[in-house]
């Protein structure tokens, strides 16, 4: 997103916008914790890791994700506290 493109939202639409980043990044988070958790313990305990690191690098991937959420965030929130 563009960093003026919250100046043409009205305030019920960022809110809106907000909550639904928010929820999204907490489901996100979720599963990222879960399938490292899954892919660590596959890792230490089967003897064939070939398909438990394809799967950990995958969750290290999605997790890069998580930074830009974060920054949306913080921009929507700078802009509700602008009005």
């Amino acid at each position: 997103m563009e960093k003026n493109s919250f100046k043409d939202k009205t305030t019920a639409q960022l809110r809106s916008n907000l909550n639904l980043i928010k929820g999204i990044t907490i489901v996100l988070s979720f599963v990222i914790i879960l399938l490292l958790s899954i892919t660590i313990y596959g890792m230490v305990t089967k003897d064939n890791n070939g398909t438990f690191i394809a799967l950990f690098v995958v969750a290290i991937s999605c997790g890069a994700t998580l930074p830009l959420q974060f920054m949306n965030m913080k921009n929507i929130k700078k802009e509700l506290a602008s009005r």
